[in-house]
């Protein structure tokens, strides 16, 4: 059983900052790739970004690429997303997925997922 568990979400004004986090539970041992999704009302899911367990190498959406950062704590078996310069167009509900492939920005591929925590971002 593998449970992912996401924090620090809420509301923020334009130009402002958030850290979510990401908790891993259960048997996490042989996660490849953790990886950062939001999804807005009415729009699919979109990737963010991912990181690699080993390594921490990371990629990022076009979209985010600058603003937002992807790291990780294996002690703690956590991922974080930092989130600086946020816009209205950043306002969504923000998922962690993990797989233990080694996978990138296709939301299919990943088998587990957090139930998501809401930003919102003011103008």
């Amino acid at each position: 059983q593998v449970q992912l568990v996401e924090s620090g979400g809420g509301l923020v004004q334009t130009g402002g900052s958030l850290r979510l986090s990401c908790a891993a539970s259960g048997r996490t041992s042989g996660f490849s790739t953790m990886g950062w999704f939001r999804q807005a009302p009415g729009t699919e899911r979109e990737f963010v970004g991912r990181i690699r367990w080993s390594t921490g190498s990371t990629i990022y959406a076009d979209s985010v690429q600058g603003r937002f950062t992807i790291s990780r704590d294996n002690a703690k078996n956590t991922v974080y997303l930092e989130m600086n310069s946020l816009t209205p167009e950043d306002t969504a509900i923000y998922y962690c997925a993990a797989s233990r492939s080694i996978v990138s920005i296709r939301a299919p591929m990943y088998e587990y997922w957090g139930q998501g925590t809401q930003v919102t971002v003011s103008s």
